[in-house]
C-alpha cells in the first residue's frame, strides 16, 4: 500500500532503474517487443539520455504517489507512443478535476486496469500539455511544476503562461 492508503501499481521503483530519476532508458523494458535499432535510438533522440525540463535542467520527478507519468515511471516523460504528450507537472485541483471531467475526462475515478487510482485535489500528475492549454484557455489551469515539466511542452504551450501558473 502507498502512503494514501493506495494499492501500488506499476514499474519498479524508478530508484531500480540505470538512468537518473527522470534519464528515460529506452531499453529498460523495450528488448521484449521487439523495437528495432533505429527506433530504439529515436526514442533515445526524443527524450535524451536524461530528459530535460522546460527551465532547460535535468527533468525532476512529477509525482509517485500516485504514480503518474505517460511511462507510470513518477516523471514527464514522453516519446513517440505517447500520443496525449503527458509532459506537464501539474498539482490537481478541484476546479481542474471538475473542468476535465466535463470535457469528457474523468481523472477522478479509478481505473486499476490502467495503473490508474483516480485524482484527488492537491494530487501531481502529469497532464497531457494540449489539456493544460485547454485548461488555460477556459480559465481553469491547474499550477504547474515547471522543474517537473518535460521541454517538449513547449510545442503546446508558452514558458510565459507555464511560469504565471508555476507553483512557488
Amino acid at each position: 500500500m502507498s502512503q494514501r492508503g493506495r494499492p501500488v501499481v506499476g514499474p519498479p521503483p524508478v530508484a531500480s532503474r540505470t538512468r537518473g530519476p527522470c534519464g528515460h532508458d529506452p531499453t529498460a523494458a523495450d528488448d521484449d517487443r521487439g523495437i528495432s535499432d533505429d527506433e530504439r535510438l529515436r526514442r533515445v533522440w526524443w527524450n535524451g539520455a536524461v530528459a530535460k525540463n522546460v527551465l532547460g535542467g535535468d527533468l525532476q520527478p512529477c509525482g509517485m504517489d500516485p504514480l503518474t507519468g505517460f511511462y507510470r515511471d513518477g516523471c514527464c516523460n514522453t516519446g513517440a507512443e505517447d500520443r496525449g504528450v503527458h509532459t506537464v507537472c501539474v498539482i490537481a485541483t478541484a476546479e481542474f478535476l471538475e473542468f476535465s471531467t466535463s470535457r469528457g475526462n474523468d481523472l477522478t475515478t479509478p481505473m486499476p486496469g490502467h495503473s490508474f487510482p483516480g485524482l484527488r485535489p492537491g494530487d501531481r500528475w502529469c497532464l497531457c500539455a494540449q489539456r493544460w492549454q485547454e485548461a488555460l484557455d477556459e480559465g481553469a489551469a491547474p499550477e504547474v511544476v515547471l522543474e517537473a515539466t518535460h521541454a517538449s511542452t513547449l510545442e503546446w504551450v508558452s514558458l510565459e503562461d507555464l511560469r504565471r501558473h508555476a507553483v512557488a
